[in-house]
């Protein structure tokens, strides 16, 4: 493969790039000229995946970096480091960064912050980066492109309900409910980003992957886990499929025009009736900063808090 393409040039920060979406994705970026930052919380896994995508692509410029996303002092760590790389290298600006990683939890557990584990790493870690990162997403030299910010969602979130209030004291408790609220939360995320960053040079958008053949619930050993990762293994599609979208996202210059929020198979698709809840939307943006420990101005947003 040629490290030569549309990305050469641009600087892309991966999470939860060891495997799956996340690493196919660290491919695809780098064989079309980018480089790639991914985010790992193996330093063995780490340096695998570093290898595999070295070997598999000639000259490609690919480095890793370790952090634990359920921990938000981590997480804050991470976009310190990820700024240091960027001053390293002379640069000022990131260009694109991909949300990916995430986990599916059969049982109830909370986090160093005292989060439940599926809202912290699924939602409250790409909110928390996005904003860190906010001041190099939007310094890019170049007036005609935008920072571009891609978060991994689900078609899970189409059967989704929502109550604020509760989402970080879900009772019952039940692991796909709560992977399912996540990934409405990413989309939710994304419109209401884009509302706030409006004349901003940023651009959020949230990718359906389908139904992909992935280890998230490959840790769990409850009968219900088993039987989705089975499901799963059986039917879904190979994570360089929706790779193929995170890299249109990333690379093409129409999608900035675009309006639309939501995409899978690197076209624009309705997402559900309760991800475009406007409501609901601003009310997670709100329970998200304080449970991020963040004032609105620290949000970097506009208006008055509701």
């Amino acid at each position: 493969m040629s490290v030569d393409g549309a990305l050469s040039g641009k600087t892309a920060v991966i999470t939860g790039a060891t495997a799956g979406i996340g690493l196919a994705s660290m491919l695809a970026l780098a064989a079309e000229g980018a480089s790639v930052i991914g985010v790992g919380r193996s330093q063995a896994r780490c340096r695998q995946a570093e290898d595999l995508v070295r070997d598999s692509i000639p000259g490609a410029q690919v480095q890793y970096l370790l952090a634990d996303l359920s921990s938000q002092e981590q997480v804050r760590g991470l976009s310190r480091r990820i700024k240091s790389v960027l001053q390293e290298r002379g640069l000022s600006a990131l260009d694109i960064l991909v949300n990916n990683a995430g986990l599916y939890a059969q049982h109830l557990t909370r986090t160093v912050d005292s989060i439940e584990l599926t809202l912290a790493v699924n939602h409250l870690a790409v909110f928390l980066l996005t904003l860190e990162l906010l001041p190099v997403l939007t310094a890019t030299p170049d007036q005609r492109a935008l920072g571009r910010v891609i978060t991994v969602s689900s078609h899970s979130h189409y059967w989704a309900r929502m109550n604020i209030q509760r989402l970080n004291k879900p009772f019952p408790y039940l692991g796909i409910l709560a992977y399912a609220r996540s990934k409405l939360a990413n989309v939710l995320f994304t419109r209401e980003f884009n509302r706030r960053m409006a004349g901003k040079p940023v651009r959020a958008f949230a990718v359906d992957p389908g139904l992909v053949k992935t280890q998230i619930a490959l840790k769990e050993r409850g009968f219900l886990s088993q039987r989705i990762w089975a499901w799963r293994s059986q039917k879904g599609t190979d994570p360089s499929v929706p790779a193929q979208t995170v890299l249109h996202l990333s690379r093409e210059q129409d999608v900035l025009q675009n309006p639309a929020d939501y995409w899978y198979n690197s076209q624009p698709k309705a997402p559900s009736p309760n991800a475009e809840n406007v409501g609901m939307a601003a009310e997670l943006w709100k329970l998200s900063c304080r449970l991020c420990g963040m004032s609105y101005s620290e949000t970097f947003c506009s208006g008055d808090a509701r």
